[in-house]
């Protein structure tokens, strides 16, 4: 327990292992990369978490959303999206990868990346035009911005996969679009 103005309330450890307990996976993983994010919790708080009630129903279910969970995720989008990358049965990109040139110079940080294959994937949610945009940015700013990073990012013969909340479900045109660059990577 922990007091939060006054009021004595579950710690955000806690919270997050009683949710994987009993929600589905996906939001389990949302729910976790969040507040791991947020809280700075780290995996080991979270087991340490669950191992106080090691007998409570849907324990193994929580160790295994635990185990994907990711602080490096910063939105549900990106958190659902790896989700739907591993149930689609891709190879597990890294997360907030950072592109540079061949002089060492950043280029940009992209969601996910594929190395070794020279793919970087972007999950571009509508906030990033709008609620989320730098004071003194316009929409169309915003997305000249974007198509100029985009433009370096393929400069260095990356191929740049993006995806949008409509692409989550289903996600199997998306998974096909990362199947087909991987093919291509390796011909």
């Amino acid at each position: 327990m922990t007091i939060v103005d006054g009021l004595r309330v579950l710690s955000a450890a806690r919270t997050v292992v009683d949710l994987a307990r009993t929600v589905p996976f996906e939001e389990a993983v949302v729910i976790g990369d969040a507040a791991m994010h947020s809280y700075r919790l780290t995996t080991e708080d979270l087991l340490e978490a669950l191992d106080r009630w090691p007998r409570r129903p849907g324990a193994a279910k929580a160790r295994r959303a635990i185990a994907f969970m990711d602080a490096r995720s910063e939105s549900p989008g990106e958190s659902r999206s790896r989700v739907r990358m591993h149930l689609a049965g891709l190879p597990e990109p890294e997360l907030q990868h950072v592109i540079t040139d061949a002089q060492g110079n950043f280029i940009a940080r992209v969601d996910f990346a594929l190395p070794e294959f020279g793919i970087v994937g972007e999950f571009d949610g509508r906030a990033k035009y709008t609620r989320l945009l730098r004071p003194h940015t316009t929409p169309a700013q915003a997305v000249y911005e974007e198509k100029l990073r985009e433009d370096a990012l393929r400069s260095q013969t990356l191929q740049v996969l993006r995806w949008t909340w409509p692409d989550l479900n289903p996600f199997h045109p998306t998974a096909t679009r990362w199947r087909n660059a991987i093919t291509r990577a390796t011909r």
